[in-house]
């Protein structure tokens, strides 16, 4: 089977990564691709939102499966472009139409979907800039700290928690100001719930469904969870407090009426679901939905995966998922998140970076990387993800941070305490 990925992040690389293991999979193509999934696939020149330029590329490499891994092209309606093109007609897609990618691309549409469907989740009203003195009489009255979000895509940076009236009335003026262009058109201004997150990910046909291993990632840059988000440091998985009882609820209360929503509103939803949640004492509530895999979590989830992918994938096109068993090993991965100096604001590309060669017992998921003359040079903000399994959390962790620590290039920052918080879960 020829497989299409789209996307060119770590997350990307992770799914051609195991692809390519798979005898079901005989030639690998990713667009655009990057310098780690240019190891294991072809790379394709050309953009994950140039629909008709992917569709050319569909004919003429016989792709008989796509995977699309970001959000932007979903959201855009990849899956519904493809669907229209009449000789693709029996082209096996992973992800959602346009319809179902709303459940990331618009974070008012989800909470209304929760709020619709019975989903639990925070108190939250929505303001625009028509409704901007509503909002700002809305925050006299809030208790605090309160979560600001843009409505749409905003690569991971769009939400905002304010610990005071006066930072959060700023960050409503900057949002709906443009600060995040037509993402901030709208704001969701949320109740701030205290606990801790983890992210449960679901693969769907639109009616069955595998529960795929549960991660936490680590989104702000700094050690001990300080300073601005940004798009994970690191991840985790499995997640030690959340229980064999927890993940019930979880499935009971969020997996299954999503599901059910998504058939009573006439969604076919064939593909990823994230659910980012709070463990409130021991009660899931949504914080948000993603159309598709996280990233890192990507590179802790399917190391973790002994089902051959290709057939779970086949499955969810097909619609018999239920046909499949997935095994997952019962080893912990842990991934460190190598970032250029200055992330998540201004950073500087092109650094060499040296040592990879040097790594064992390790997997080094290429993120924001490219081949400059036989040479691998940082390319982006997150550079690389290293991924560590092992029998504890803690050899997981070490092994992880040995390799962060050998991998070199100029101004590489990664934070030294991914997992240390979920090692008093252990005792």
């Amino acid at each position: 089977m020829n497989i299409l990925i789209l996307g060119s992040g770590g997350r990307e690389h992770a799914f051609a990564w195991k692809l390519a293991q798979s005898p079901l999979c005989d030639h690998l193509f990713a667009a655009p691709g990057n310098t780690g999934t240019a190891q294991v696939a072809t790379n394709l020149p050309i953009a994950f939102t140039d629909f008709p330029a992917i569709a050319a590329a569909i004919r003429t490499h016989q792709v008989e499966l796509v995977l699309v891994g970001p959000e932007e092209p979903l959201v855009k309606g990849v899956v519904d472009f493809l669907r229209k093109e009449p000789d693709l007609a029996h082209l096996r897609i992973v992800g959602p139409d346009a319809a179902g990618a709303q459940l990331e691309g618009s974070k008012d549409f989800s909470k209304q979907f929760m709020n619709a469907h019975g989903i639990p989740t925070a108190a939250s009203q929505t303001f625009t800039s028509e409704t901007v003195a509503e909002g700002m009489a809305y925050l006299d009255t809030h208790s605090l700290p309160v979560v600001l979000k843009a409505d749409g895509l905003a690569a991971g940076k769009g939400v905002i928690i304010a610990e005071t009236a006066n930072e959060a009335k700023k960050v409503l003026t900057d949002m709906l100001g443009g600060q995040f262009g037509r993402a901030g058109h709208r704001v969701v201004i949320e109740q701030f719930l205290r606990g801790i997150e983890l992210s449960v990910f679901v693969l769907t046909d639109g009616v069955n469904y595998k529960i795929l291993p549960e991660a936490k990632d680590y989104k702000r840059i700094g050690e001990g969870d300080t300073g601005p988000n940004t798009g994970g440091m690191g991840a985790v998985s499995p997640v030690v407090f959340a229980t064999d009882a927890f993940l019930r609820k979880v499935e009971e209360r969020v997996v299954k009426p999503t599901l059910a929503g998504l058939q009573q509103e006439g969604i076919v939803y064939k593909g990823f679901i994230f659910i980012g949640l709070m463990n409130v004492k021991s009660e899931p509530v949504v914080i948000e939905y993603n159309a598709r895999m996280g990233d890192p979590e990507t590179e802790v989830v399917l190391p973790r995966i002994q089902t051959d992918l290709v057939e779970l994938l086949v499955a969810a096109a097909d619609g018999e998922l239920d046909k499949v068993t997935m095994q997952v090993s019962a080893q912990t991965a842990v991934t460190t998140v190598l970032v250029a100096g200055g992330y998540p604001d201004a950073y500087e590309k092109g650094h060499s970076i040296t040592d990879l060669d040097r790594l064992d017992e390790v997997t080094a998921f290429h993120a924001g990387t490219a081949d400059q003359n036989g040479a691998v040079v940082t390319n982006g903000g997150r550079v690389l993800a290293i991924t560590a399994m092992a029998n504890s959390l803690e050899n997981a962790i070490r092994k992880s941070q040995e390799a962060a620590r050998m991998v070199q290039f100029d101004g590489k920052y990664f934070r030294k305490d991914i997992g240390l918080d979920l090692i008093r879960y252990q005792d």
